[in-house]
């Protein structure tokens, strides 16, 4: 979501950081990837998985009907990690986690709502 948030914005500054959240973001995939393979089971859904494409998906059209409105784009990011940080707790909540998949969670999450913080500021700025 990100990258493409970054090719229809037209504030640099928000370009740079959406780059920089998109290549976290990318790194966040694949360390679950490979928690995951060390389970040994299948990474094989690209992309984040559906809700990761609906996501992507919400950005494009929201992008599109807002003509590269960089109000409305960044609105859009804010929902997005939202939308993470309730899933991401929704899953640190079930206690299924082993101890080093939590830590690797919590810190995804805490980057997350840093990022989230960055957003909100630069929507009321």
């Amino acid at each position: 979501g990100y990258t493409n948030a970054a090719e229809h914005i037209t504030s640099p500054a928000l370009k740079t950081d959406f780059l920089q959240y998109a290549r976290e973001r990318s790194l966040f995939i694949v360390e679950l990837q490979d928690e995951i393979n060390r389970l040994g089971k299948s990474t094989e859904i690209a992309g984040g998985g559906p809700l990761g494409a609906l996501h992507r998906t919400w950005i494009d059209i929201k992008s599109t009907f807002t003509s590269g409105d960089d109000d409305a784009i960044l609105g859009a990011c804010i929902t997005g990690e939202e939308f993470a940080i309730e899933n991401y707790n929704i899953v640190l909540e079930k206690q299924i986690l082993e101890p080093n998949q939590i830590t690797l969670v919590s810190k995804q999450l805490q980057s997350i709502k840093n990022t989230l913080a960055k957003l909100n500021a630069k929507k009321l700025s």
